[in-house]
This record gives C-alpha cells, sequence and structure tokens, in this order.
C-alpha cells in the first residue's frame, strides 16, 4: 500500500496546511473530514496522487500525503509517551539492527520503537515484544497494523522484569532493546537471552536510570564495550539570505545506553583519561596509532 502513488481507501493519511501544521484522517469512501467549517468529502482524497493539493468547502488549500514514519509516529494515538523521531532514527543504527535479525523488545508502548524495528529487520526477521499493561498493548497493536501490517511481529503480553523467555526453537535473540523505567532489572534475563556478540540498548530518561544500567552491565562482567549518550536536533530556518538556528530545538529527550555482549576480560570499562601532569608526556591518540600503521 505505502509504496502506491493514489491515496487509498482505509488508509491514514495527514492534511498539511501552509503553516505546515500536519491533521490525521484515516480515508473511508463515503465520509466527511470538517475541519474550522469547512469540509472535504474523503471521495474526493481517494484516488488522488500522493502530495495533491485539495481544497476545502470554504476555499482552504492543504496538501493531502502519505505521512512519513516520523509524522506518523508524532500524530498517531498514544497510550505511553513515543519516542522523538530523532532518537527512534538513532537506536536502529547504535543498535544495529539489521534485515532478518531476531530482536526481543520490552515494553511496547504505543508501538513507534516496535515499528522501527520492524521495518529495519525486513520481512525475514522477527520482532518479539512484551507490553504489561493491556491499553498500552492494545493502542499498539491499532497504530502498527494501521501503518505496516507486519506478519514478522510476537506481542506478549508479559513483564519483561520476571524475565525473558526464548520462543519454542530456544534460538537467542541477536538483540534486545528496552524502553523501560528500570532497565537494570531486565539486564540479568538478558544474560541468557542474548547471543554472544549481541547488543544490548536501552532508552531512559534520567542520570540516576543511567548510572544504575551502567552498573548492572558491568556486574554481570559479560557485557563490555559499554556506551551512554544522547542526541540533540537543532533545525535552521532558512529564507534567502536569512539563515539561523530555530529558536526551539529537540534538546534532551533521553540518554542511550549500549552494550555488546562478548567474552570477559578485556573490554572492560575505558579509563578515564585525565590532564597530563607537568613534564607527563601524553600517550598518543587511538587515531594517530591508527594512522602510522595505515
Amino acid at each position: 500500500m505505502r509504496g502506491m502513488s493514489c491515496l487509498l481507501n482505509g488508509e491514514r493519511i495527514h492534511l498539511v496546511d501552509q503553516k505546515r501544521r500536519q491533521y490525521a484522517l484515516t480515508l473511508k469512501a463515503g465520509e466527511t473530514y470538517q475541519f474550522s467549517g469547512q469540509k472535504i468529502a474523503h471521495d474526493a482524497l481517494i484516488g488522488r496522487p500522493d502530495g495533491s493539493i485539495v481544497t476545502l468547502s470554504g476555499g482552504k488549500k492543504m496538501v493531502a500525503l502519505r505521512p512519513t514514519f516520523g509524522d506518523y509516529v508524532l500524530k498517531m494515538p498514544r497510550g505511553a509517551q513515543v519516542l522523538y523521531p530523532k532518537d527512534l532514527a538513532i537506536i536502529p543504527m547504535w543498535a544495529d539492527i539489521y534485515p532478518g535479525a531476531r530482536v526481543f523488545e520490552a515494553g511496547t508502548g504505543s508501538g513507534a520503537l516496535t515499528m522501527a524495528l520492524l521495518r529495519a529487520v525486513g520481512p525475514g526477521g522477527l520482532v518479539v515484544t512484551y507490553e504489561v499493561r493491556e491499553d498500552f498493548a492494545q493502542t499498539a497493536k491499532t497504530n502498527i497494523t494501521r501503518f505496516l501490517n507486519p506478519m514478522n511481529l510476537i506481542c506478549f503480553r508479559k513483564s519483561a522484569y520476571e524475565g525473558i523467555e526464548l520462543l519454542d526453537d530456544q534460538i537467542p535473540f541477536d538483540r534486545v532493546v528496552l524502553d523501560l523505567p528500570e532497565p537494570w532489572q531486565v539486564i540479568p534475563h538478558a544474560v541468557n537471552a542474548l547471543r554472544s556478540g549481541g547488543i544490548y540498548l536501552s532508552f531512559v530518561p534520567t542520570v540516576p536510570q543511567v548510572m544504575q544500567t551502567v552498573e548492572a552491565l558491568e556486574r554481570t562482567a559479560v557485557f563490555g564495550m559499554i556506551e551512554t549518550f544522547e542526541t540533540l536536533l537543532r533545525t535552521w530556518a532558512v529564507q534567502g539570505r536569512s539563515v539561523r538556528p530555530d529558536h526551539r530545538m529537540v534538546a534532551h529527550s533521553g540518554f542511550l545506553t549500549v552494550a555488546r555482549k562478548i567474552e570477559p576480560g578485556l573490554l572492560g570499562p575505558i579509563p578515564e583519561r585525565g590532564i597530563p601532569a607537568d613534564g607527563e608526556q601524553e600517550e598518543p591518540s587511538d587515531e594517530a596509532e591508527e594512522e602510522r600503521n595505515v
């Protein structure tokens, strides 16, 4: 459906006005969309090319578009708070979600991260997701099937804090991705559920949560290459010769912590580098060492 050029009956679209504000609706033959006293029949939208300009009854013009994944996530119904597109974009990269991967996720929330994972693993991969709350699970199901309708998603009403069960084939997961308030409670279970060389990633909004997560990873002794970071997104206004950063930006939303399951003994925490004392020679940087070996 998403590869079609024309808007179809039953699909979710967005109407975008001149101020770039987006309004979501699901096309249904015979129904009418109303906006500030103006109307347009769904039948006037169905069959139009994606990206068409349409005119409401009062003369207001809008563009009818299939939403991008980022647009859809920001406008879809929410149970839990959804992750921002900037985080949804970077998580598949840092978790190295590849086509055909088997991924465990908790919790499902509103389904935004689940959809990002499904898009990355492709039809040959698999996503298993745990969500303990029925209302969140139902909202996520609606959001996911409306946008993707995947055949490679398995949902469970379970708490990952109580454990991670392998599927009947007992094949371990390639990746474990967590969007939970207390991911450190899941880390001991991830040790057994994740294959050797697999990647762990979790998202939390506060520093104390990060500290407990990293401490739990280090205690296992099998997780190394641990990194924590955040991403900031600043857009720019470009109008002729007037070029400046926007006054508002999507700054801190949360911290990502990534780790690799490896044989213990070598790649533990990285020692913190201090400032060399007077007369002490600074060690050559990794980049300089790499250049000498090219």
